[in-house]
């Protein structure tokens, strides 16, 4: 250690401490030490606890009854990824809202499923944002939309309201403020956007599903490499399933983002979609529209959400 400058090494474990010195004539010395009891410091970095929007501390129903959290707030060890998937969902919508949220806000939740967001997204608006938010969710199965009306009248949850229904033809009773669509399966997903598209819809929020159209008409003399192997057309597909619907989204006057949903780990479905009515300027969303026609015809694309927005 002299060769480098240093004389003196410090070490500690439980209750001691322990000190090697070398002298200038190179003679070694050791000694140990108790330590005062301190009280534990707080973990720092990588260590440190994540705080979520939806904090376990306090009692959120619909997320014990689905199964999500324990009666006594603790989240069920096999349902962890799902309460992250949640939160990160609130983030996303909280990111969305901003400082200064709306008074009142009417959302769709397209293919809401077993609706654990369609429940969350009622919770942290009326809750927490303090916001009247009137939510409608629609889905094609009617057993699982009548447990979930049965669960939002026991939580006296008066403006979350389900229906049996088809995501294509979808009349609102009054104008949606934000549309949500949660793994929303190929197509699905268009009639979705297209939809929050003609109704005007603020915010979008978009999780897509099973991108199959555009691998099924891939094909392109130039870029070929991407189509010879069957793994990376596929995925290929995906990606450019849904660069094409930002871009028209951009074209129809949206300001869009692709964000990471998830971690890749927990799903490969983890690409969130999330748009902003904007007043974009023409030349800007006509740059847009040319973007997406220009991968669309590399690739021979017919694309369901630009033949129902462009042609």
């Amino acid at each position: 250690m002299t060769e480098y400058g240093f004389r003196q090494l410090d070490a500690w474990s439980a209750g001691s401490g322990y000190t090697l010195k070398i002298s200038k004539k190179g003679k070694a010395g050791f000694s140990k030490r108790r330590l005062k009891e301190q009280s534990a410091a707080p973990a720092e970095g990588n260590n440190r606890k994540k705080k979520y929007i939806l904090d376990t501390g306090g009692e959120i129903p619909p997320l014990v009854d689905l199964g999500v959290l324990t009666k006594d707030g603790h989240v069920v060890s096999a349902m962890y990824d799902k309460y992250r998937q949640i939160n990160r969902f609130a983030e996303i919508i909280d990111d969305m809202l901003g400082d200064d949220p709306p008074r009142e806000l009417s959302v769709v939740d397209f293919g809401c499923g077993k609706s654990y967001l369609t429940f969350v997204v009622y919770y942290y608006l009326t809750q927490i944002k303090g916001v009247k938010a009137n939510i409608s969710g629609l889905d094609l199965k009617a057993d699982v939309i009548e447990k979930c009306s049965r669960l939002a009248e026991k939580y006296g949850y008066e403006d979350l309201k389900f229906s049996v229904g088809d995501i294509n033809g979808y009349k609102p009773k009054e104008k949606p403020d934000m549309v949500i669509t949660l793994h929303a399966c190929d197509t699905a997903t268009d009639y979705a956007l297209y939809n929050a598209v003609s109704w005007g819809a603020e915010r979008i929020i978009s999780v897509p599903c099973c991108q199959h159209e555009l691998n099924g008409q891939i094909k392109t003399d130039n870029l070929s490499a991407l189509t010879d192997y069957g793994l990376i057309k596929e995925r290929f597909s995906a990606l450019a399933t849904d660069a094409i619907r930002g871009k028209l989204l951009e074209y129809a006057g949206y300001k869009v983002q692709m964000l990471e949903f998830v971690d890749f780990s927990h799903s490969p479905k983890n690409l969130l979609i999330r748009a902003t009515k904007r007043n974009i300027p023409k030349a800007k969303r006509e740059e847009a529209l040319k973007r997406a026609e220009a991968i669309i015809k590399e690739f021979n694309f017919d694309p369901t959400l630009y033949r129902l927005l462009v042609k």
